[in-house]
């Protein structure tokens, strides 16, 4: 029995590759249009979609399949697959569909092929043609991913330099509508109750210490715009009308050091005056060696006052002050007393010639006016510089 020729058989496996390619070539159109009729056939969501993302399909099918014949035709060349293939197509097309409905617009297309590989191939060269085809699908799936997470990436590296600038508008006072329409477009749906929340970023990466800032929030069923600025992590919450709550929950990724929860205000737009004030508070922690982990600002409006914050020196004076001026002069003159002897009911009572039932009256009447109770050490200290602050208010003719 004669031995097979080796070099007879090369030429005739080339004789059929090149029979095969010039029928692929031509019938490259026809597969492309039988592989968009299937589309629109089996995917619904490819029926929905508007004709200029159709048309963008087409052309990725298409050149899916010039793609596979330029493969075909040079198999042992390696093909940039994701360049020659969703090249075509613009990037926002990533946005518009899903990767998993780009899986199925390419397994429709394969599955076009495969139907076709009798028809296509040389009679002979079939098993050659479907193995270069499973090559070639594996090939498109590794670029499809690729393409994917290069969309990702850079969507997510977009969306945290945006993200940065509106937390650094907050910050900084500028927020405006702008800012607003940029929250929108990070997913913020403008929650009611928006507060701010500063304290030191920790060493590290920032990426893992924003991500670590979502989970809370996640888990807190709160909306956030976060981001590390210098080595302040800011956190600008929504959803929650109790700042101090809202604090404790986001508190874990904070380095040590002391965490200070702005005012809550309505939206974003107001968020500068919760930051300014959670700034102006973790600037004067420092005084207040005690401060609970996380504080409130509001609880250090005598520090915030004595450190030069003139919006704590008038929230002192028009929260505190005023109401008890208001009241009448017994109030003020009673609590100006009261602290003055040391918060002694007896002695208080004594230098005003009143019962101290009546300084204890009073006194109620204090708390209830201001919220604080001149029988508390801490909330004596803030009557104290209200009273000393609306005095020097009350004596400037231009205040």
């Amino acid at each position: 029995m004669p031995r097979p020729d080796p070099e007879h058989s090369a030429a005739r496996d080339a004789h059929l590759h090149a029979a095969t390619l010039k029928r692929l070539e031509q019938s490259a159109s026809r597969l492309a249009a039988n592989a968009i009729a299937r589309m629109d056939e089996s995917l619904p969501w490819y029926r929905a979609m508007p004709p200029e993302n159709r048309s963008w399909i087409g052309l990725v099918a298409q050149a899916g399949i010039a793609a596979f014949t330029e493969w075909f035709r040079h198999p042992e060349t390696p093909q940039a697959i994701s360049t020659d293939v969703f090249g075509t197509a613009p990037r926002e097309l990533t946005r518009a569909i899903t990767l998993r409905q780009t899986v199925e617009m390419v397994r429709t297309t394969i599955e076009v092929m495969e139907a076709a590989i009798e028809e296509v191939a040389a009679p002979g060269d079939e098993s050659v043609l479907r193995e270069a085809l499973l090559v070639y699908a594996r090939e498109i799936a590794f670029a499809t991913a690729q393409v994917y997470a290069q969309a990702a990436e850079a969507r997510g590296a977009w969306d945290a330099r945006l993200e940065s600038l509106v937390v650094n508008a907050v910050l900084s006072g500028e927020a405006d509508e702008g800012a607003v329409s940029r929250a929108a477009a990070l997913g913020w749906n403008s929650p009611e109750h928006v507060c701010v929340i500063l304290g030191t970023a920790p060493d590290g990466d920032s990426e893992l210490t924003v991500e670590a800032i979502r989970r809370a929030a996640r888990h807190a069923k709160l909306q956030v715009l976060t981001g590390v600025l210098g080595n302040r992590l800011v956190v600008i919450a929504g959803g929650s009308d109790n700042p101090l709550q809202v604090a404790k929950g986001l508190i874990g990724p904070y380095a040590a050091g002391p965490v200070v929860a702005g005012p809550v205000v309505p939206d974003l737009l107001a968020a500068t005056r919760s930051a300014q004030a959670a700034a102006a508070g973790l600037k004067a922690c420092l005084a207040w060696q005690d401060a609970p982990r996380p504080v409130l600002a509001d609880d250090l409006l005598p520090e915030r006052a004595m450190a030069g914050d003139p919006a704590a020196r008038d929230q002192l004076v028009e929260e505190i002050y005023r109401p008890l001026e208001e009241a009448g002069s017994a109030l003020l003159e009673t609590l100006s007393v009261y602290l003055e002897q040391a918060s002694s009911l007896e002695g208080a009572a004594r230098m005003l010639f009143v019962h101290p039932n009546t300084v204890r009256y009073r006194l109620r009447r204090v708390t209830d006016v201001t919220g604080w109770s001149p029988s508390d050490v801490r909330s004596a200290f803030i009557l104290r510089i209200a009273l000393i602050l609306g005095r020097l208010a009350a004596a400037d003719p231009q205040s």
